[in-house]
């Protein structure tokens, strides 16, 4: 095993063949923690690496010689589907994203986006990823179960009820461990829409602060502020799951004005993968479940995904 393995040190594999983005992006996540970078510049040598090494995360580029991310993350979800992989999306390579995240991707930051964005996406991933694995000796089988839960606009408890689904599968047997970190992210950024968008009424700036608050375990002082004040601290979510060995079901509806659901962007739509606001969100969970919708209303939605085990 690797010396970083020996005393316990998280390990990132940086993957792109350009040496000057590596430096930028290991500069990036060193800034934050200390973390052991590996890096490779092209996906076969990234699936050597990681057989070597089993790295925490993976953060690739799309566009590289030899191998190129998308055929890394299809290799990597057949042999190490325990590690996440992260895209690094630039202008123009939209489309290519789409096909990757169908693939198996974990999430995606663009390149754009890095400084203020990476951080964030690799320990929602990483966080995803360490419950899941912790929740495979808990596996049962059972039949169906179903539950609903009526949640204040606490965020602290977005990751208990992710943890929770992701048992529910686990016990069911429902899909793989990347099947369930998309679960859990398409969950993560339906209850946090619902959250700060919908019942607390953020803007897309203060979502985003709010968001990095919520994944470095610190309280968002304008989230404190608002969830205190009428009309918003009586507002609720209501969650709802409805799972089977073969099919699951998620509702996700908050107390707030709700918005023109004629706006929303196609998940297709290559601009969205891009967007700072609930366009991303809405990108991730379209590729993450098979199905999905909003109420005339839009503040409810409905999400389904189908067991392919």
């Amino acid at each position: 095993p690797s010396v970083a393995k020996v005393f316990n040190m998280p390990i990132i594999l940086i993957v792109d063949d350009s040496e000057v983005d590596q430096k930028l992006v290991a500069g990036l996540i060193k800034k934050d923690i200390e973390w052991i970078v590996e890096f490779a510049d092209n996906g076969q040598t990234a699936l050597d690496v990681m057989e070597m090494t089993s790295p925490n995360v993976v953060v690739t580029d799309l566009m590289m010689p030899e191998m190129d991310g998308i055929e890394l993350v299809r290799e990597a979800k057949k042999r190490y589907p325990q590690i996440p992989v992260v895209l690094m999306t630039g202008q123009g390579s939209e489309t290519l994203a789409v096909k990757a995240l169908k693939a198996g991707a974990a999430s995606y930051v663009p390149k754009a986006a890095l400084a203020d964005s990476l951080m964030d996406t690799i320990e929602q991933v990483l966080q995803l990823a360490d419950q899941s694995r912790s929740q495979e000796r808990l596996c049962k089988c059972i039949s169906s179960s179903r539950y609903q839960f009526n949640l204040p606009n606490e965020p602290e408890l977005i990751q208990p009820l992710i943890v929770f689904i992701s048992e529910m599968m686990s016990r069911h047997k429902f899909g793989d461990e990347a099947v369930r970190r998309h679960v859990g992210v398409a969950i993560e950024e339906a209850v946090i829409n619902a959250m700060f968008h919908g019942n607390l009424e953020l803007s897309d700036f203060q979502v985003q602060n709010a968001r990095r608050d919520l994944h470095e375990g610190v309280k968002s002082e304008v989230v404190e502020d608002r969830r205190r004040e009428s009309p918003y601290n009586e507002r609720r979510i209501l969650f709802g799951v409805d799972m089977t060995p073969k099919k699951a079901q998620f509702v996700i509806r908050d107390n707030g004005p709700g918005f023109n659901i004629n706006e929303l962007p196609g998940i297709d739509d290559t601009q969205s993968l891009s967007a700072q606001n609930g366009g991303r969100g809405l990108t991730l969970i379209g590729h993450f479940m098979d199905e999905f919708e909003f109420n005339d209303s839009g503040n409810e939605l409905r999400m389904t995904l189908q067991c392919r085990n």
